[in-house]
Formats: C-alpha cells, structure tokens, sequence
C-alpha cells in the first residue's frame, strides 16, 4: 500500500500543492501541509486500505489548510504585529515576582513547621493514606494500630492544615 501511496502522491503532488496554495497563499506552508497530508495518509494506511487514495490525499490536504487558516485568523484577532519593543515588553512575565516567590517560602515555612508540630503517628498515618493512596486498613495493619485511629490522625491534620492554611491565608 505505501508504494501505491507513495505513487499516487508524487502524480498529484503539484495538485494538491496547489489547492492548499489557493486557501493559505503561502508556498512554504502549503508544501509543508502537503507533506503533512502524505504522512496522515501513510499513517491511516497503517490502520487499513484507503479505498480511494487520491481521494484521502485530497482531503486531507484541504482540511489541513482549512485549520491552519482558521488558526492563522485567530492569532491575527490577538496578535499585534506592528507591535513595538517597548509594548511587548510591557506585558506582564509569566514568572512568580520575587517578592512573591519569597512570601510562598515564608507560608510553606511556617506551613511546614505547623506539620511537624503533630504527632509523628498522625504524620505517618496521613502521608500513607492521603499522600501514598494507602487505604486505612492497611495503614492501620502497618502501623499496628485500629482503622478507627487511623481516621482520627488523618482528621487530625486534615483539620490542622486547615487551620493552618486559614491563618496564613489571613495574615
């Protein structure tokens, strides 16, 4: 089937290039998705027959167009490409400031120093069964405690956290 494909794109190839021509009006990109539309016919010939390659090929091609020219479209509702240096930099980094950056290590800080302040059971028993997906039968078998203790360390610093993270979030 590839050496039928293969045959069959190299004759229409100009064809095909040419009516991904008349929907991007960019050489370069339309021999690219010409080559695209090639690669998903052989991939799709993987799969099974394709009953009428050219056909595919042709299909394929000016689907491949139609997105690229819907995308194109899209990014010049939002694109500004007389925009100058000064307005491009302007825009905000998507990068944590440092100032932030050092107000999450000061709340992770004091966050994590609230864990340790919790019994080293209630710690374990929370990390196994939140953190390792342990369910607390097995945790409680682990630990050689009940499954009822284990519930209660585990709400234990569920509510300390909550705690936690409250009194941060207010000052």
């Amino acid at each position: 089937m590839s050496a039928t494909l293969t045959e069959i794109f190299s004759s229409n190839r100009h064809s095909l290039i040419g009516l991904v021509l008349r929907i991007v009006k960019d050489r370069q990109v339309a021999e690219d998705l010409t080559q695209e539309a090639y690669i998903r016919a052989y991939r799709a010939s993987e799969g099974g027959p394709i009953v009428n390659v050219a056909a595919f090929l042709r299909q394929t091609a000016r689907n491949l167009a139609i997105d690229y020219r819907r995308r194109q479209r899209s990014r010049e509702r939002f694109e500004d490409r007389n925009a100058g240096e000064a307005t491009i930099e302007a825009v905000a980094a998507d990068t944590v400031s440092a100032e932030d950056a050092l107000i999450e290590k000061e709340r992770f800080r004091r966050f994590a120093e609230a864990l340790d302040s919790l019994p080293e059971r209630a710690k374990k028993a929370w990390k196994l069964s939140q953190i390792d997906g342990w369910t607390y039968d097995r945790v409680a078998r682990h630990l050689g405690v009940s499954r009822n203790t284990v519930y209660n360390d585990v709400k234990l610093v569920m509510g300390h956290c909550h705690d936690v993270l409250k009194r941060l979030e207010n000052g």
